[in-house]
């Protein structure tokens, strides 16, 4: 199996199915009773019977303990139920009893690799050498247990013996390419893979691992070539599969990747890599409940990975589910407590399911960890707003842009704030710096329109509502806010085309799509502390398309935040009953 390590470099050493004989070649002069015993074993294996093998072979050996066969038989049968110790014992004395006797070493090796004692592994492959040395099995084998041992110097050079003894092996020369490959040798590996389908054009392993290589060198078209020749030679290979999706999406051919990594989870549902990948390209494509089963069976097959809770828990956030969110980034803390992202993740999960207490406990120890991090602030900020705490909030997102200015959000969440704490002037001033980091900012040339209408700047504030509904055509707030400061300047023809543009929009967006931009809207107002303005625009959403569910749950999450918990509770039970994942949050 090819494996790609943390550094991206690939291990390429292929695990040898040295399937062993189960018995001896020698027979040995054993008493009648014993090989009668011995015949009736290798009976019942013919006939699948292993426990009835079991009990043959110990009765041969109990007859007559010299019976070289019948000891053999017995330790590899014990290895192959697991039983490693009694394995060894009777393996030991095969070797005992024919210690000349090289493949008897190999099989002692076995056992021992199999217990875990590498060392003593080792030392019985490396008298099974001394004693055939022209047999290539016997070096590639020492070579595969130096590599577990991580000897790869070593085991390069017995692969390397093995090779010269039999050059025209394919399996040897990819297995060699594979050391190769781990000591970066990165070309000296490519010719031995093509070696291998030199000397046998269908040996599929050569063109998966060629594929794999050249996929982490960076060659991925290249790549895709021989992975594709790796699936049709082994249609039934998931590793093949999962790497030729790797390879695509390196090309940006997501659509066949997708089909890439289907196969691979089809063909072997134990791969938590090949979930994660396809669920990554399930969400980027859209279909974010596919995404959503993908990641769960990705982190049902790797609990412990912290990274992958994480993203998963990203996705649950996404889709509006804080309180599944939660879990996941919270088991991603405690399996790596120093890492702040995934604590402030946590946060921002507790701040959906507006348990303001917790999010902002988490952002504290974050920012203690790490005390540069300006989106630490910029959310710990959103907390202390949400608490009604606006002074220390606007501490918080003056200190996240002097660690960053270029965050945007943070110059408009600010304005929002200062706004709110009755700092017309300031409030301006910061939404005009959002803009000009962001021209294209809808949402921060309505509000500054806002902040502009209540300084009395009047023709200000028609100028940033018009580019607001530039920006954003269907924004109903910029159309009625422009309204409504068009009449206070006398302008009574342009207040009714304005207002008539607003009622007509509230009556004609009755559709999914507009209900998307206006709950986005919303949600971005909401995060900013514009409750006000997120009810406007969550309201349209539900007005928009009256069935879509995360309309319904955002408005109750502003209801909640506004006090009024009984309609907050009747817009959460209407999300659920359209949308079941969509979970009431605790009160």
């Amino acid at each position: 199996m090819v494996h790609l390590g943390k550094s991206g470099l690939i291990s390429l050493f292929i695990a040898l199915s040295f399937v062993l004989p189960i018995v001896v070649a020698a027979q040995t002069n054993s008493t009648a009773a014993s090989r009668k015993a011995y015949s009736e074993g290798l009976q019942h294996l013919q006939q699948n019977d292993p426990q009835g093998a079991l009990a043959a072979f110990r009765k041969a050996v109990k007859s007559d303990p010299r019976n070289v066969d019948a000891q053999n038989a017995l330790g590899q049968l014990l290895l192959q139920q697991g039983d490693a110790d009694g394995a060894i014992l009777h393996l030991r004395e095969v070797v005992r009893l024919r210690p000349g006797l090289a493949i008897a070493h190999a099989y002692l090796a076995n056992a021992y690799e199999s217990k875990g004692d590498i060392d003593a592994a080792i030392r019985e492959l490396r008298t099974s050498v001394k004693l055939a040395p022209k047999e290539p099995e016997a070096h590639r084998s020492l070579a595969r247990v130096l590599s577990k041992k991580q000897d790869v110097d070593g085991a390069l050079s017995e692969m390397r013996d093995a090779v010269t003894l039999a050059p025209q092996r394919a399996d040897l020369h990819d297995e060699l390419g594979s050391l190769l490959a781990q000591k970066r040798d990165f070309e000296s590996a490519k010719k031995e893979f093509q070696t291998a389908v030199a000397a046998d054009a269908a040996y599929s392993p050569a063109y998966l691992h060629m594929g794999a290589l050249l996929s982490a060198t960076n060659d991925a078209p290249s790549a895709v070539e021989w992975l594709r020749k790796a699936t049709e030679l082994s249609p039934q290979d998931p590793q093949a599969h999962y790497y030729l999706g790797l390879a695509l999406v390196s090309i940006d051919n997501k659509a066949e990747a997708m089909k890439a990594f289907q196969k691979a989870t089809q063909l072997s549902p134990q791969i938590p890599q090949a979930f994660a990948q396809l669920a990554s390209l399930q969400q980027k494509s859209g279909d974010l409940d596919a995404a959503l089963v993908t990641y769960g069976k990705a982190v049902e097959l790797t609990p412990q990975d912290a990274d992958l809770r994480n993203t998963f828990g990203l996705l649950l956030l996404q889709m509006g589910q804080g309180g599944a969110a939660e879990k996941q980034f919270a088991e991603a803390v405690r399996l790596r407590p120093d890492d702040v992202g995934f604590r402030g993740n946590l946060a921002v999960a507790y701040l959906q399911i507006t348990n303001f207490d917790a999010a902002g406990d988490e952002l504290e120890k974050a920012l203690a960890q790490a005390p540069n991090r300006a989106d630490l602030h910029y959310d710990y900020a959103l907390v202390l707003k949400l608490k009604d705490k606006l002074p220390a909030a606007i501490e918080q997102l003056q200190e996240a842009i002097r660690l960053d200015p270029t965050l945007v959000d943070t110059y408009y969440t600010l304005g929002v704030t200062q706004w709110q704490h009755g700092d017309f002037p300031e409030a301006a001033k910061n939404l005009e710096s959002a803009i000009k980091l962001k021209p294209d900012y809808a949402e921060a040339f309505y509000t500054l329109g806002t902040v502009y209408k209540q300084l009395n700047k009047l023709p200000e504030s028609a100028t940033a509502l018009r580019r607001a509904i530039e920006l954003q055509p269907d924004f109903v707030g910029a159309h009625t806010t422009l309204a409504s400061v068009l009449r206070q300047m006398g302008d009574t023809a342009g207040a009714d085309a304005a207002q008539k543009e607003s009622a007509r929009l509230s009556k004609e967006k009755n559709s999914l799509q507009g209900a998307v931009l206006a709950t986005n809207s919303g949600k971005r107002m909401l995060a900013a502390g514009d409750v006000d303005g997120a009810l406007s625009q969550f309201r349209n959403a539900v007005r928009l398309s009256p069935s879509f569910a995360a309309a319904h749950y955002q408005l109750g999450m502003a209801l909640t935040q506004k006090g009024q918990k009984d309609e907050a509770m009747a817009e959460f039970k209407r999300a659920s009953d359209l949308d079941p994942r969509l979970q009431i949050p605790p009160q």
